[in-house]
């Protein structure tokens, strides 16, 4: 199955239950416009929850600057595909948004020291989550490239996914202006097509990770297998073992079976994400688009 079939059903599921979601008491929310819409929230009258976020991580958030700077990132269609109700909209509103997902697990009390968690992502020790970090990564002129990486655990970086269609395209003569890119990948196992080079964003993280030994972790959905196969794509293309080790992939679905159970209901609830093996919450019978 190609790619969007794969994103569009998600987000069909996701749109239903976010209008399931949305209809809480206390929630404020619209819907996009178009066949398929999706739903934004805001924060409530006095800022203290947010519909798009479970309350306990939300009210963490709050609390940390740096990690409430990132609702300074305005959402790129909102002139186009949302109501206007004076309130300028962010991508963390958007039902759809990985990031709000990352964030929702991540800034949710003592999971980024859990254990359990540590050890599922290939760390030692506990680190404090960073969000929007700049990569960094070297270019051949000198300079740097510094595209944001979705969050950074310490020496791990770690890439989101939820919707997306793909880890996206570039030009091949771009890529190849990366300093080490011909060190890194045997290029000519990269997929690539129409003169670009397909899972950019694959590429260019795993380069991160090679210019800072770190790791790097793709965290994507299970009901996305497509993403999956872009990975391991890549993945065969890398030359070093070593650091082929440092980079791995991870499932929300997997990370939920070792969070806490108000967490996971949440996931459940609003994204349909439950461990593996679990069956998720039901939606269909009880939301409509229409």
């Amino acid at each position: 199955m190609p790619s969007a079939f794969y994103s569009t059903e998600l987000r069909h599921e996701l749109a239903l239950r976010s209008q399931k979601w949305a209809r809480r008491p206390g929630m404020v929310s619209e819907n996009s416009y178009g066949s398929m819409p999706v739903t934004v929230y805001a924060p409530s009258e006095d800022g203290s929850t947010h519909g798009n976020f479970h309350d306990d991580g939300y009210r963490e958030i709050c609390a940390r600057p740096e990690w409430m700077a990132r609702f300074e990132k305005v959402h790129t269609t909102a002139a186009k595909a949302l109501p206007k109700t004076g309130r300028r909209w962010r991508e963390l509103d958007s039902s759809m948004s990985s990031d709000a997902l990352l964030m929702n697990i991540f800034c949710y009390p003592g999971v980024a020291a859990q254990s359990a968690v540590i050890s599922m992502l290939g760390l030692e020790e506990a680190h404090q989550p960073e969000f929007g970090v700049k990569a960094r990564v070297p270019l051949s002129n000198g300079r740097f490239d510094r595209t944001e990486v979705d969050m950074r655990l310490g020496p791990l970086l770690v890439e989101a996914k939820l919707t997306e269609s793909d880890f996206q395209a570039r030009a091949i003569e771009v890529v190849k202006g990366y300093r080490d890119f011909e060190a890194v990948f045997r290029k000519g196992s990269l997929p690539r097509a129409k003169g670009k080079y397909m899972a950019y964003q694959l590429i260019r993280n795993v380069l991160a990770a090679h210019a800072t030994a770190s790791s790097f972790c793709v965290m994507h959905d299970a009901r996305r297998p497509d993403l999956r196969e872009q990975w391991y794509e890549v993945m065969q293309a890398v030359k070093d073992a070593r650091l082929r080790t440092r980079c791995k992939v991870l499932t929300w679905q997997e990370l939920s079976a070792v969070l806490p159970a108000s967490l996971g209901e949440f996931l459940d609830l609003k994204y349909g994400i439950v461990p593996p093996g679990a069956s998720a919450s039901l939606c269909r019978a009880e939301c409509s688009l229409d």
